[in-house]
């Protein structure tokens, strides 16, 4: 196996849900050399690639495909978040968590429904709708682990900025 390949599988094995484009910056390889080694792992079954809201996340095989999910939630701003809030606070309305967190209602809604498309949130049947942690101390013990990078964080708050804008 290459070194470069080596270099990949073991950063992603460090940091797990790591997407393609960090990847690349955070071992300062060209995104072509990034691509090819990460299909070829992927190929060799060394590692797992999940789709998760636009971007592709990469795991060691270990990861259960829920856990995956989670943790691709877990390395973006608003959806750790909510699942912080969730976790420390248990079950709240979807209202509540968009004044705790300065959100737009419509942002908080197009969070919990990708949250709940994975089974990292439910949302209860009842009126008014409040929603919990599907697994709470599973996901207790994934948010220690994992954390949103800087340009994750700053894509967040720019869709912040533009969501207070057409406010």
């Amino acid at each position: 196996m290459s070194e470069t390949r080596t270099r990949i599988r073991q950063h992603v094995r460090e940091t797990p849900g790591v997407h393609f484009r960090r990847v690349g910056r955070d071992l300062d390889l060209a995104t072509g050399q990034v691509q090819y080694h990460l299909r070829r792992l992927v190929r060799d079954d060394e590692l797992v690639a999940e789709p998760v809201g636009g971007k592709t996340h990469y795991f060691v095989p270990s990861f259960d495909p829920w856990e995956r999910h989670a943790i691709a939630f877990l390395r973006r701003e608003t959806p750790r978040g909510i699942i912080v809030r969730l976790s420390a606070h248990g079950p709240m309305r979807p209202a509540t968590l968009a004044t705790d967190l300065d959100l737009a209602d419509s942002t908080i809604s197009w969070h919990l429904s990708a949250l709940s498309d994975h089974d990292v949130v439910r949302k209860s049947e009842s009126t008014p709708m409040t929603v919990s942690l599907s697994h709470p101390d599973r996901t207790e013990e994934l948010l220690g682990e994992v954390s949103p990078s800087l340009p994750d964080r700053i894509v967040d708050r720019f869709i912040r900025t533009v969501d207070d804008l057409l406010q």
